[in-house]
């Protein structure tokens, strides 16, 4: 089964490898999704608006184990403190992850027969069935308006969080894209801790999306 964060991942990189969502906005999307993840299984929730652990059981999925470690090892941090320090490292951890369990391949190469570089294009060069069960999700979830499961849901709030919605949901008109995700954030279709989690979680991810593109637009 397919993480939130590895959900994300998929839709981040084209069939060849290209990456359609820069640094450090999918960095911040995949700790989100982790963050929610845990929430989801009931194991983080947000307190006093800081990420609290409620259980320290294993989930079996090295990267939300090792996050759940990190957050009932460490001192209570609000969630966008937890975006950043979760972010480092987070996307060639998925990415690797997909690889190694054959959704994605693992291909080295250098760019201009100098640099090193490491690509993730899927087997084939086709979209993995998995994917592709993660776009006709989205797709009826935007496109259908009928209730929305919480994975489904918090998806779509971080694609919204990460401002992604245009690529994802590309053959959709803008304004219905943009309409159904609101609803979407915005309803209750999870528990009300889990919706608030994951609700502050979205809040923190739009946060320090606009506090990396500030700089970026006035150099």
């Amino acid at each position: 089964m397919l993480t939130l964060a590895d959900e994300l991942a998929l839709l981040a990189y084209d069939d060849d490898g290209t990456r359609r969502l820069g640094q450090p906005a999918l960095g911040y999307g995949l700790a989100g999704a982790v963050l929610v993840e845990l929430a989801i299984a009931g194991r983080v929730e947000v307190a006093d608006k800081n990420v609290v652990a409620l259980s320290t059981e294993r989930i079996g999925h090295d990267v939300l184990d090792d996050a759940l470690t990190r957050i009932a090892d460490d001192r209570l941090r609000k969630p966008k403190a937890w975006v950043e320090k979760l972010s480092k490292g987070l996307t060639d951890r998925v990415l690797d992850g997909l690889a190694e369990s054959g959704v994605l391949r693992r291909e080295q190469d250098k760019v201009l027969l100098v640099f090193p570089r490491t690509r993730f294009p899927s087997p084939g060069g086709v979209e993995p069935p998995l994917e592709t069960e993660v776009r006709a999700r989205l797709a009826l979830a935007v496109g259908s308006g009928r209730p929305v499961d919480p994975r489904t849901a918090a998806l779509c709030a971080l694609i919204r969080a990460v401002q992604f919605d245009r690529q994802v949901f590309a053959d959709q008109p803008r304004d219905v894209v943009k309409r159904r995700l609101k609803e979407i954030s915005e309803g209750e279709w999870a528990a009300e801790a889990t919706r608030k989690a994951i609700e502050e979680v979205q809040v923190a991810v739009s946060v320090m999306m606009v506090a990396a593109i500030v700089p970026a637009a006035t150099s």
